[in-house]
Formats: C-alpha cells, sequence, structure tokens
C-alpha cells in the first residue's frame, strides 16, 4: 500500500473551475464512500476548502489509484477527467506527505501563513474517522501533519501578522472605501469564516451586522462581536446601511443577486460598497462588479494578483527566511514519518520471521522428546531454553538491522530479501520508495505533468 494525493487548488486551476468541484458535507461523505468502496482505494481523505480540494488515499496500484480517484473528482465537477487532466496535480508517497505538511503549515495557501487549513484539515480526518475511511496508514499520516502545521505555526514567524484571506481582502476593501474604525459592516454566514470575517471587522473599529441561514448562528457571532443581526430575506436594505459587505456562506448558489445590491446602492451617492466574496462556489453574482459605486474582493481577484507577481503567494509580512525554516521543519518531519512508516512495514516480516523460528523450535522440542521419552524433565526445560536462546541470537542481528535499514532509501528491499532469503511466505504490505517507484513506472505523457501534475 502505498500513498497517493490528487486535487486541484488555486495553484494550478481558476477560481471558475474551483467552483465546480465546491463540496458541501454531504459531497464529502459521498465521495469518501465511492473512494474506499472502489478496487484500489483502502482508505480516503477529502480536503475541501474555498481553494482546494484534494484527496490523500492509501492505494494498492498507483495507476488504478490516480484514475478511482480522477473519476471520483470528475464526477463532482461535472466534466471528464481527460478535461479536468491539465489541472490536477498527482504526488506519490514522500510527496504526497510532504505536500499534506505543506499544505497543513499554511505554505500552499493563497496567503502564506493563514491558519484556516489547519482546521479544516482537521475537520477533514474527522469526518473520515466518523465515516471509518481512514485506517492504521492515514491516521499517523493525518495526525502527524497535523502537528506538523501547529509546530510550523509555533515554531516560525510565518503567521506573526495573523495574515489571511480576510485579512488580505479587507484590506483591499479599506483601499477603497477608507478605515473601517466606526464604519457599518454586514457578514453574511455565520460559518468559521464568517467568525473570522465578524471578529476581524470588530477589532478594526467596524459596526458589524450577521446574515445567516441559522438565525441562532447569526445571533450568537453577533453577541460576540457587539453586533447585530439581519433576516437574508431583508438583504438589500441591509446592504443599503452597510459600507462593506462580506459574504461566505456554504450556499450552492448565488446569495447576493445584482438586483439586490443596485436596490441597495440607489440613494447613496459618493459612498462606495466594498464587496467581499470569500465563498466557493461564489455568493455574488458577478454583474455585482459592473454596478456604479462597487468595488468587488473575491478569490478570482486574489488569484490574479498571485499570478501577475509571477505566481508568488500573498506573504504579506512572513519573510523569506521564515519561508524557508518552515520548509526545513517539513523536510525533516517528511523524512521522519517515512522512517515510521518503513519500519512499520516491515515489522510483519519481523514478526513471521520469529513467529517461523518459533515453530520450527517446537516442532523439534516435540521431535526430541518422542525421541528421549525418559528425559527427566529438568533436563527437558534446560534444552528448550537453550535452543531458543541459541535461535534468539541468531535472529536478533537481522532483525535489528532490518529494522534499522527500514529508515533508509530502498530499506524495504533487506525486508524483501529476508522473506526470500526464509521463505517467509507472507502478504506484507510494503510500501516502495516513491522516488524510486516514480522512476520505475512507466507514466503516460498525458496523465502526468512535469513536477507531479497530471
Amino acid at each position: 500500500m502505498s500513498l497517493l494525493a490528487v486535487g486541484i487548488s488555486h495553484q494550478t486551476a481558476p477560481v471558475a473551475l474551483l467552483e465546480q468541484f465546491a463540496m458541501s458535507r454531504d459531497d464529502q461523505v459521498k465521495a469518501l464512500h465511492e473512494l474506499v468502496e472502489s478496487d484500489h482505494v483502502s482508505e480516503s481523505l477529502v480536503l475541501a476548502t474555498c481553494n482546494r480540494v484534494e484527496v490523500f488515499a492509501e492505494v494498492d496500484r498507483f495507476h488504478g489509484g490516480v484514475a478511482e480517484v480522477s473519476r471520483v473528482l470528475a464526477r463532482q465537477a461535472g466534466a471528464t477527467v481527460e478535461e479536468l487532466s491539465p489541472y490536477v496535480t498527482v504526488h506519490y508517497e514522500d510527496q504526497a506527505v510532504a505536500h499534506l505538511f505543506t499544505v497543513a503549515a499554511g505554505l500552499d495557501s493563497m496567503v502564506v501563513g493563514e491558519t484556516q487549513v489547519l482546521g479544516q484539515l482537521r475537520a477533514a480526518y474527522a469526518l473520515a474517522q466518523e465515516l471509518g475511511t481512514v485506517g492504521r496508514e492515514l491516521h499517523p499520516v493525518a495526525q502527524h501533519a497535523l502537528r506538523v502545521g501547529k509546530r510550523v505555526h509555533a515554531e516560525t514567524g510565518i503567521d506573526r501578522a495573523g495574515a489571511n484571506l480576510v485579512t488580505v481582502s479587507l484590506d483591499h476593501a479599506e483601499a477603497r472605501v477608507g478605515p473601517l474604525a466606526g464604519r457599518p459592516a454586514l457578514v453574511v454566514g455565520a460559518g468559521s469564516m464568517g467568525a473570522l470575517a465578524a471578529t476581524t471587522l470588530s477589532r478594526r473599529g467596524a459596526l458589524v451586522t450577521v446574515a445567516s441561514r441559522s438565525p441562532e448562528s447569526a445571533a450568537r457571532l453577533a453577541a460576540a462581536v457587539d453586533g447585530d443581526t439581519a433576516e437574508l430575506a431583508d438583504l438589500p436594505r441591509a446592504i443599503a446601511s452597510a459600507d462593506v459587505l462580506v459574504t461566505c456562506t456554504g450556499a450552492t448558489g448565488l446569495v447576493v443577486s445584482t438586483d439586490a445590491v443596485a436596490t441597495a446602492m440607489a440613494g447613496r451617492t459618493g459612498r462606495p460598497l466594498a464587496v467581499v466574496d470569500l465563498a466557493l462556489p461564489r455568493d455574488v453574482d458577478p454583474g455585482v462588479a459592473a454596478l456604479p459605486g462597487v468595488h468587488v474582493v473575491d478569490l478570482a481577484l486574489l488569484q490574479g494578483e498571485r499570478s501577475a507577481a509571477g505566481g508568488d503567494p500573498v506573504t504579506g509580512p512572513v519573510g523569506a527566511d521564515d519561508v524557508s525554516a518552515a520548509h526545513v521543519l517539513i523536510e525533516a518531519e517528511t523524512a521522519l514519518l517515512r522512517a515510521e512508516r518503513q519500519a512499520a512495514a516491515v515489522a510483519p516480516t519481523v514478526s513471521a520471521l520469529r513467529s517461523q523460528a518459533a515453530e520450527v523450535v517446537d516442532a523439534e522440542l516435540l521431535r526430541l522428546s518422542t525421541r528421549l521419552p525418559d528425559l527427566d524433565a529438568r533436563a527437558r526445560n534446560e534444552i528448550a531454553r537453550t535452543v531458543r536462546r541459541v535461535v534468539d541470537k541468531l535472529l536478533h542481528e537481522p532483525t535489528v538491522r532490518v529494522k534499522e535499514l527500514a529508515s533508509t532509501p530502498g530499506g524495504v528491499d533487506y525486508a524483501d530479501a529476508l522473506r526470500a532469503l526464509f521463505g517467509l511466505g507472507i502478504d506484507a504490505e510494503v510500501p516502495t520508495d516513491g522516488t524510486r517507484l516514480a522512476e520505475a513506472v512507466t507514466v503516460d505523457p498525458d496523465e502526468l505533468r512535469p513536477g507531479g501534475a497530471a
């Protein structure tokens, strides 16, 4: 079994395409079940955020696993695997581990160092646990990734200023309408992103109003920021009173129509409105951006700025030294997890070898008892202890060495040799080193792009 990561993100795909992949909780549940019920995937975890949908899976065949995960993603997007091929990234074994650690640390985010993705990964792992789609292979990988994310944030300075999509987007909004202190702001959506938006607005001195499909959630969030609530049915009036509108719901359709904003803008000549849409799929009708006096900040705008900067992510105050330190930590943790996984992989071989030796000893002692039935119990016990001691000493060095060598590149080959030498007929699931296997397999050039993208 080997680890595979297949997905699509803001790194490779436009926001318009990412919208097609947007997953609700029910969608994630369906995808997880579909994945583990397929032929080559035994465990799976789906990470779905506002700028990525990625599947981390344990597979028994590289090509079969890629094909099955790709089919699930294509179904979600309502497209064919061939249509999505240029945008889908594929990582295998060590590359998959390093990629997951990089994502958990916020280094692969649209805004470097943001912490929301760590919480989203924790939620994705919890859902997979609830559904039983993670097992003995993915459990330690996911848990290690969460620890790495925490370490990076605790031991480097990548999030010293708390940069995230909300703060960067509100910076854009302030550039359009001026400082937010004392200004009315409307937040539509009371989930985790809505809570972050409301809290950030409150810290900047804005007067926050919250609207949500759940009046109870809106009331709790509004109370937490000393704000007010509004009904979704009364959006035009609520928007008319706001200088900043932030939307971040989990709706699958548009929440803020062009007509609603146009109605809200009537009679507010000279008073601009900043609209921040952080939802995927988008909450705000694209036509809103064409209305006079309305300035829209959305994921597509942030992605465009990233592209204009040569593909560099939004780093804010994060320094190159902080990012380098985070990558060094991730590299070390990737090597550590590889050693742990490879050591675990040889454990069945070691166990089988010792079991085989114990069976041989037991058979020979039984044979001895039939040939020398008059041997007294004391002598019999001493012979048994001596034989077992000799066998243990003979096995000690190879079993210790194979465990040590398992943590080195190519180490699992020693376990293969041990099985062959001792005729161990076990079906040990020994993952192959990702780098060597990637060089060994023949990959269709249309299936994988350079750098691991398919």
